[in-house]
């Protein structure tokens, strides 16, 4: 987004008023948060700024595979030294920025709009997104016998993952788009918004309580198996189909109290993508690991590997993208005046990647001044 057009947004706007996480804490804080068995410690290391632990979140889903292979190869504990690496799983943003908010945890990959209420609602001192992780992978899937068309999602029951969260708001956004009317925090109105758990929604759809759902990977892949379509691809309605799906966020003041444990953690994730890049493949069954450890049950090959194809991983944070997406939220009536400036600080991200030989990234006029 052009940096004029960045700046009227801004300023066309004047009352902070976000959505309240409030209701959503009941979805809870994700599960409890644990030392990394699966990776070891190497002999003689020690301890970055002398923290025990760094608390880590990330959501069950192909969309931060950053996170679960990182985690899953042992790549974020090498950076960490004897600094233990702890993580907690969410099922949707929103509950993970109360975990963020409450030091639960203190580093998180999540989505755009959630880091952007977050951000909003503390007054611009809760949060900073530190780096990319991820673009695309999110679809409206939708059963073929009663969904033929998009026109036929008119009056149709659609689920996303959790009111507010990131694929919320591009529903609501794209309902708006299409001339329906949606009261968003009801979800009720021309279509039916069902906010469902992603773990859910094969069950809800086979059940016929769905009639479809507008969810990330591999929750997508999932549905499809068991019979239903993709109706719309969410990257087929972005610029160069690249859309910011993760980020990386941090607490503020653990970002000023540790900034070398920022660095490590960071370096994983940037080193993690590289793994990705070369081996595809070994990456892909190191998330799907991940995912059987954390849930119990690994992906068939059928789920993952579409799922895997649609998602590109990036340290870019493609911020102009997170600008166009708080506009989304303005327009679904979620979200008022997301002064956004200063939402990012790239500048260790920008560290760590000049110093693998990787060009920096922009932070779209967002960042810290």
């Amino acid at each position: 987004m052009p940096a004029n057009r960045s700046s009227a947004f801004r300023r066309s706007v004047a009352v902070i008023a976000t959505l309240p996480l409030l209701a959503l804490a009941a979805c809870g804080y994700g599960s409890q948060a644990k030392d990394d068995e699966t990776a070891e410690v190497a002999a003689g290391a020690k301890k970055i700024e002398g923290l025990d632990t760094v608390k880590i979140g990330y959501f069950g889903n192909l969309t931060h595979a950053t996170a679960l292979v990182g985690r899953q190869e042992g790549i974020f504990q090498k950076e960490l030294g004897a600094t233990k690496a702890e993580y907690a799983t969410f099922n949707a943003g929103p509950s993970e920025i109360e975990a963020l908010n409450s030091k639960s945890i203190d580093i998180g990959w999540i989505g755009p709009s959630p880091a952007i209420n977050g951000y909003t609602k503390s007054a611009g001192k809760g949060l900073r997104i530190i780096g990319g992780s991820a673009s695309g992978g999110v679809k409206l899937v939708v059963d073929p016998d009663k969904i033929k068309s998009l026109k036929d999602v008119k009056g149709k029951k659609i689920a996303t993952p959790q009111l507010g969260n990131t694929q919320d708001v591009a529903f609501l956004n794209w309902i708006a788009e299409q001339g329906w009317k949606v009261d968003a925090e009801s979800g009720k109105g021309d279509v039916s918004v069902v906010r469902t758990d992603n773990k859910i929604v094969p069950d809800a759809y086979k059940s016929g309580s769905i009639d479809g759902a507008w969810v990330p990977e591999p929750t997508a892949s999932k549905l499809v198996a068991e019979g239903a379509k993709v109706l719309l691809d969410e990257a087929d309605l972005w610029p160069d189909k690249k859309f910011v799906i993760t980020n990386i966020i941090v607490r503020q003041d653990f970002l000023k109290e540790h900034p070398k444990v920022v660095e490590a953690v960071l370096r994983g994730a940037v080193r993690t993508n590289a793994f990705i890049a070369s081996d595809p493949e070994k990456a892909k069954a190191a998330a799907n690991a991940r995912l059987k450890e954390d849930s119990g049950k690994a992906l068939d090959a059928k789920v993952l590997d579409p799922a895997w194809k649609s998602i590109q991983f990036t340290n870019d944070p493609l911020a102009a993208t997170l600008n166009t997406e708080a506009e989304h939220a303005v327009k679904a009536g979620l979200l008022e005046n997301p002064l956004l400036d200063g939402i990012y600080d790239l500048s260790i991200l920008n560290k760590v990647l000049k110093s693998e030989g990787e060009s920096e990234v922009d932070d779209a006029g967002l960042g810290v001044k």
